[in-house]
């Protein structure tokens, strides 16, 4: 990124940051809000940064711990936090409901995260691809610039013609001499002992994500049947807190997708859309739109984000 370009995408932050300002100030949010009152906001994190430790790989999925602090802080101020067994359950309260989910089982958000969450007794669920635990570096991460980000052309590759196969990607890039990151423990993916420590807390339980992370909607039926099935046996035999809910990689999915998950799970994820109804949850339960955090968002954002104000 030149200095041009980095100038400019800093001009555009700040003028972000004073509209989510002027919006929230104006009562635009509140207003919003008593709207949404009836509805659910799943929010998707990733990794939690330990205080400390560096942000390596795609920056938009590492959130600092402080700033995972803020964003409890101000949802547990103005939103009734639940867990997702709960969304079929019709709201009563004044603002929206919100469920926390955390994507990938990060070290660092299978720990601080986790830590954070039990320390305020809020229940969330941890999104975990099976067969990419213990101390995996992720396609993504490797495949970042310094600037934290990934070329939108070499992602598309990634996710398509190598179907987010890491494996798949990781030969691609020794093949085409690309430079690789090397993430930090935080950014490795968790242990299956931390998985048992952060599941022994109140609250916290787990779903699938695959299991090793690739795009379903580029996989044929054998392998995705595979993709789906794996996890969800793997999961189940070892953990209690296991619940038949999918939350699909890179929210990508297709009817053919949404189909063969609803044979296996009660509940399938996507990582787009707002705030939704018990309604529209009980109507398509096989796609249930989320939240996309990223590590940039303000609070104010986030509340923005939450009562259906922007995307």
């Amino acid at each position: 990124m030149s200095w041009m370009d980095a100038h400019a995408a800093g001009l555009r932050g700040s003028m972000k940051r004073v509209g989510e300002v002027m919006l929230v100030g104006a009562g635009v949010v509140r207003a919003a809000e008593r709207r949404s009152r009836h509805r659910t906001a799943i929010l998707s994190y990733h990794n939690i940064v330990p205080e400390g430790e560096s942000v390596v790989g795609d920056a938009s999925l590492h959130l600092p711990r402080h700033r995972f602090c803020d964003h409890l802080d101000v949802l547990q101020r103005h939103y009734e936090i639940v867990s997702l067994d709960r969304l079929a359950l019709p709201s009563a309260g004044q603002t929206p409901r919100v469920a926390i989910t955390l994507d990938d089982a990060y070290a660092g958000a299978v720990s601080v995260g986790v830590d954070e969450l039990a320390s305020r007794g809020l229940p969330a669920t941890l999104f975990v691809s099976a067969g990419m635990l213990d101390r995996r570096s992720f396609w993504w991460d490797r495949l970042a610039g310094v600037d934290g980000i990934v070329a939108s052309e070499r992602r598309a590759h990634a996710l398509w013609a190598l179907a987010g196969d890491d494996d798949a990607v990781r030969g691609w890039m020794r093949a085409e001499s690309l430079g690789e990151l090397d993430a930090p423990e935080h950014a490795l993916s968790a242990t299956e002992a931390e998985l048992d420590a952060a599941t022994s807390q109140a609250g916290v339980t787990l779903g699938a994500h695959g299991w090793r992370h690739l795009n379903f909607a580029a996989l044929d039926e054998d392998r995705l049947a595979g993709e789906l099935d794996r996890p969800a046996r793997a999961l189940k035999a070892r953990y209690e807190a296991y619940r038949p809910w999918v939350a699909f990689p890179y929210g990508l999915a297709s009817a053919s997708v949404e189909a063969a998950s609803a044979s296996m799970y009660q509940l399938g994820f996507g990582i787009e859309g707002g705030p939704a109804t018990s309604r529209q949850i009980a109507g398509r339960p096989a796609f249930i739109p989320r939240i996309n955090v990223p590590a940039g968002l303000s609070v104010k954002g986030l509340r923005l984000r939450v009562a259906g104000v922007i995307s």
